[in-house]
């Protein structure tokens, strides 16, 4: 394969680190943009649905359903929902699937672009702010009803703590002090958390209440997909701290989803 000639800017049009604005400038029909033709409000979009991400001691868990809708129909329910965006951060989405998972791809390349270019990572900070720029271009999709409500959450390793960021459909971040939850069943899963979080939450306590929290969400949201014993089928789960992003193997979480199950009814903190 020839090699490629890099691509030469004038003065002041160099794009930096950011591998957006390298599309910008020499690829822009690369860009995830959306232009839905006329009538296409009648097409169904698969949705993703409930997310959490819970702060605790030692850095965050964020978990995922498995379950995707298009209006009334099950999609999938093998959907895939939480993404590590580099060493120590993460992102979980909500909103229309399609669209959510090539931002989450964008965003991958994006970080690992910056980090070649500067020869140091981004600031958690930082990160999040890439994140928010690229939620906030796809606003003309979210007019059209393709809405991308992402979770970010992360190891800071400049504040030695976990840290949770969520987002709303125009770009906003906003910082969450303890947890968060989006997606349909959201609310749901946020009261559960709520009623169950403390400052001394140890990790292995916020997997099990991440998961408690996405089974009360399927309990109450159509949408939002419950454990399936007989598929196999549990939530994605993975946990961020120092040692950086580690996804949870189906059968530790299988493990821990059957004992919650069968062990006291839903109605208190995970051990």
């Amino acid at each position: 394969m020839p090699d490629l000639p890099l691509p030469l800017f004038p003065p002041g049009g160099d794009p930096g680190p950011s591998f957006v604005e390298l599309l910008r400038r020499v690829a822009p029909d690369s860009l995830p943009v959306v232009h839905l033709p006329p009538g296409a409000g009648e097409v169904p979009v698969t949705h993703g649905t409930t997310v959490v991400a819970i702060r605790h001691v030692a850095g965050v868990v964020m978990a995922g359903d498995r379950r995707a809708t298009a209006g009334m129909t099950i999609a999938s329910r093998r959907i895939e929902k939480v993404f590590p965006a580099d060493r120590h951060s993460g992102v979980a989405i909500a909103g229309a699937a399609g669209p959510a998972i090539e931002m989450v791809r964008l965003f991958q390349v994006q970080l690992a672009h910056y980090e070649k270019v500067e020869g140091e990572p981004l600031s958690l900070e930082g990160k999040a702010n890439q994140l928010s720029q690229m939620v906030r271009a796809n606003l003309p999709a979210a007019m059209q009803g393709l809405v991308v409500v992402p979770l970010f959450a992360g190891w800071d390793e400049r504040r030695r703590r976990g840290r949770v960021f969520s987002f709303d459909a125009l770009g906003g971040k906003y910082e969450e002090a303890d947890f968060q939850a989006s997606g349909s069943g959201g609310l749901h899963a946020r009261n559960w958390i709520k009623a169950s979080w403390s400052e001394d939450l140890g990790a292995p306590e916020a997997i099990d209440l991440a998961i408690r929290a996405l089974f009360a969400a399927a309990d109450e949201d159509a949408a939002t997909g419950g454990p399936d014993l007989v598929r196999r089928i549990f939530p994605t789960v993975a946990t961020i701290g120092p040692d950086g992003y580690r996804a949870l193997a189906t059968d530790e979480v299988a493990e821990r989803a059957e004992r919650l199950l069968t062990g006291p009814e839903l109605g208190g903190r995970g051990a």
